[in-house]
């Protein structure tokens, strides 16, 4: 029986130990753990939407340089719901056709117009990219530091019980220890894929708003041309 009341007593599955601990280093437990499932969360949810973003970049630009025209492009893509370079291409040529509509004579005033209203776009998507980019990197950063609040509250309670039962027996310490090192255990498995996943998706992040920037670039130069051409005759003429 003893024997019995001894292991009992010395079980360190993760599950006992869980059961075991006190009631903080139970909640920094279920917290670093939740934070562990919402890291998983953004990450899925954002290796999906790159690999969209990546997609739509891809066929947009195949379709942009395949000399279609402009106002024919624009027709098709106005009525739908567009993001990134689409959103960016659409912003500009409403911009453009607005101030033509409206009788636009300064080409330097039109020129900053559009390029205004592809920035404005280009910060809004870029915003979307980086959408819960933050909680990974506070997850990341305060992981860590959350478990070994857990662990040091837990080996506090450990040495409280030892000095209790005033035994130094290793069937005494070993269960508290173990369990105050759980938190920290399970802080470093919250922190670890965020901070990896953060450092990734930060740098793809800034490769598709670099691909962004240099589409409105081109695209801008593209417009000047033909803001020139339609404007000048115009300028000439009075």
């Amino acid at each position: 029986m003893e024997q019995v009341g001894l292991a009992a007593t010395t079980d360190v599955s993760l599950w006992s130990l869980f059961m075991q601990a006190g009631f903080v280093v139970k909640l920094v437990m279920v917290g670093l753990i939740a934070a562990s499932i919402w890291t998983w969360a953004i990450v899925v949810d954002k290796t999906l939407a790159f690999s969209k973003a990546r997609r739509q970049l891809d066929s947009f630009e195949q379709v942009f340089w395949s000399g279609q025209s402009l106002e024919e492009l624009y027709r098709t893509l106005s009525d739908r719901q567009t993001s990134g370079m689409s959103a960016m291409f659409v912003a500009a040529m409403r911009e453009w056709k607005k101030s033509f509509e409206r009788g636009a004579r300064s080409p330097i005033g039109l020129q900053m117009r559009i390029d205004r209203a592809m920035d404005v776009t280009l910060a809004r998507e870029s915003e979307a990219l980086e959408a819960r980019l933050g909680s990974l990197a506070t997850i990341g950063s305060a992981g860590p530091f959350i478990g070994l609040f857990g662990t040091v509250v837990g080996i506090m309670t450990s040495f409280q019980a030892i000095a209790g039962s005033k035994s130094t027996n290793l069937a005494v310490v070993a269960p508290g220890i173990a369990e105050a090192l759980l938190a920290t255990a399970i802080g470093l498995l919250a922190a670890i894929p965020a901070v990896i996943a953060y450092n990734k998706f930060t740098a793809d992040a800034g490769k598709i708003t670099s691909r962004m920037e240099g589409f409105a670039d081109e695209f801008s130069a593209i417009l000047s041309r033909q803001i020139d051409e339609k404007l000048q005759p115009r300028q000439a003429a009075q």
